[in-house]
């Protein structure tokens, strides 16, 4: 049982050295139903405007999630007001139907890149707004309330070679 124990934490200290997130954040969804009208917002302050930097959009998502794929409107506004917006697509199933994301129950974690290799040159207040934009195939409108998205998130990562 101490040989366990001992490998327990020998993992998580060897993980948490490895660790090169600067910015890391949830935010649920009321009743685990994203509205189309619902903009997730994420403000950080960088310290270091030359360093490389990779970001993310974490999901977390249930069962109750019924498309193989997701779309998303991402914004991302920088201090001097400049904005950069993508629509991005992000694939949720394998061929089968099963659910990409990690987790051994029916909450699956999904960690989507979003942009690589990002420097932050201006100092000041950051804001990234993430926005569903699911439709069912087809059709004009967009989906009102999308079942299944329990949580989204942002991780910003420092790249660790920043030559």
């Amino acid at each position: 049982m101490r040989k366990i124990l001992f490998s327990i934490l020998v993992v998580i200290l060897f993980y948490s050295c490895g660790n090169t997130a600067t910015f890391d954040a949830y935010k649920s969804m009321p009743n685990s139903i994203w509205h189309k009208d619902s903009i997730v917002n994420f403000k950080f302050n960088p310290v270091d405007t030359i360093s490389r930097n990779n970001l993310f959009i974490n999901l977390r998502n249930n069962n109750d999630y019924q498309y193989s794929n997701l779309f998303l409107i991402v914004d991302i506004n920088f201090p001097n007001n400049t904005s950069f917006i993508d629509t991005l697509e992000y694939e949720m199933t394998d061929a089968k139907g099963k659910f990409l994301g990690e987790g051994f129950t029916d909450l699956k974690e999904n960690v989507l890149e979003y942009k690589t290799n990002v420097i932050f040159p201006l100092t000041g207040e950051y804001n990234i707004n993430i926005q569903q934009a699911m439709r069912k195939s087809g059709a004009v409108e967009g989906i009102t309330d999308l079942e299944g998205i329990t949580d989204v998130g942002l991780r910003i990562e420092k790249m660790k070679n920043n030559d």
